[in-house]
């Protein structure tokens, strides 16, 4: 369990559950919220921090497979707790494909339950958000374990 802002405990979410929206800045600046992909099936990668070894190596992997989520109409979102412009070096350096999203105040993390306070970051898990805007799938790994494509892709299905 996680703590929220005011010491509640909150749940990791569950499959089934309404998406909590967000309003978060991309790696350019740009604000994006959740809601404004409403109809799309959209993949919240939670990682840790950016540069790395595991985190670069799961981001790589998504943009390697971009053209895989592209051909299931499914929008990839990396969201950590670092800033936009720790984001925008990071995804020029790695020529990644996908939309980073800081969680600097770890709002998001917090709403999904997957906020590591021991570790001031989110927990390393994939939420898959359906077209409807509640979830469809979530799995939450280990930290220094990468997730798998593979079985995202399996969830996301045709």
């Amino acid at each position: 369990m996680s703590e929220a802002c005011c010491g509640e405990s909150v749940k990791e979410i569950q499959v089934g559950a309404p998406a909590p929206d967000f309003k978060l800045k991309d790696q350019d600046g740009n604000e994006m919220t959740l809601s404004s992909l409403r109809g799309k099936t959209v993949v919240l990668a939670f990682y840790p921090f950016d540069w790395s070894p595991v985190c670069t190596d799961e981001n790589c992997a998504l943009t390697a497979d971009a053209g895989k989520f592209s051909d299931k109409k499914a929008v990839i979102l990396g969201i950590s707790c670092d800033s936009h412009f720790s984001h925008k070096a990071w995804a020029q350096k790695l020529n990644l494909k996908h939309k980073l999203l800081s969680d600097q105040k770890r709002e998001a993390a917090k709403a999904y339950g997957l906020y590591l306070p021991e570790l001031n970051c989110s927990k390393r898990a994939t939420v898959v958000v359906g077209a409807d805007g509640k979830v469809a799938y979530v799995k939450v790994q280990e930290l220094k374990s990468p997730r798998s494509n593979g079985d995202i892709l399996s969830a996301i299905g045709a």
